[in-house]
């Protein structure tokens, strides 16, 4: 298995939508065992294809709740189905961190509820429903393989920390990457 760089924001593959996964034969197999370690190293929750410079619909993740239930897992060719969001701002609780904008955090609020159908790494389709974090982690990357980053998401005062972040770190161009493990970087 191999750590690979995580693409920072204004790499084009983060800002445009995935395809489809078509072949499921050990180069994806490789992928996603790549994607689980660099996803471990960085540390993360959760890691899309696109984050790792391969734009294809597919993503991975790891979450244990407050009750130690693990859910751990590969959604290959994933659709999503959410409860509607809450209305309201964001407060602590709803802070989400993304490993394409390493160390920084913004409130935003996620639907409480969502269904998962996708596909395994080895093409057997599935279905998760999922509440709380997890339902926000699988809502976070699968924005990912809509060419869609969290910040994207944000309110007129996100969007302002967000701004001042791409500015201070000279992010928002194409070839900038970290890569875990190696590089002094945190989401």
């Amino acid at each position: 298995m191999t750590v690979l760089p995580i693409c920072i924001t204004g790499e084009p593959v983060l800002h445009q939508p995935a395809g489809s996964v078509v072949d499921f034969d050990a180069a994806l197999t490789t992928l996603v065992a790549d994607m689980f370690e660099t996803m471990e190293a960085a540390p993360g929750v959760g890691l899309a294809a696109p984050q790792v410079g391969v734009g294809k619909r597919l993503f991975v993740f790891d979450w244990t709740d407050e009750d130690g239930t693990n859910s751990r897992g590969v959604a290959v060719n994933p659709e999503l189905w959410i409860s509607p969001p809450p209305v309201g701002i964001p407060d602590e609780d709803d802070e989400e961190g993304c490993l394409s904008v390493p160390g920084e955090r913004f409130g935003l609020l996620r639907s409480g509820r969502a269904l998962l159908r996708a596909q395994d790494e080895h093409g057997e389709h599935y279905e998760l429903e999922a509440a709380g974090w997890l339902a926000r982690i699988l809502q976070h990357e699968f924005d990912h393989l809509e060419g869609m980053l969290y910040t994207d998401r944000l309110d007129a005062f996100g969007t302002k920390g967000v701004q001042k972040a791409i500015k201070r770190n000279k992010w928002g161009v194409p070839g900038l990457s970290w890569l875990p493990g190696v590089d002094d970087l945190e989401a």
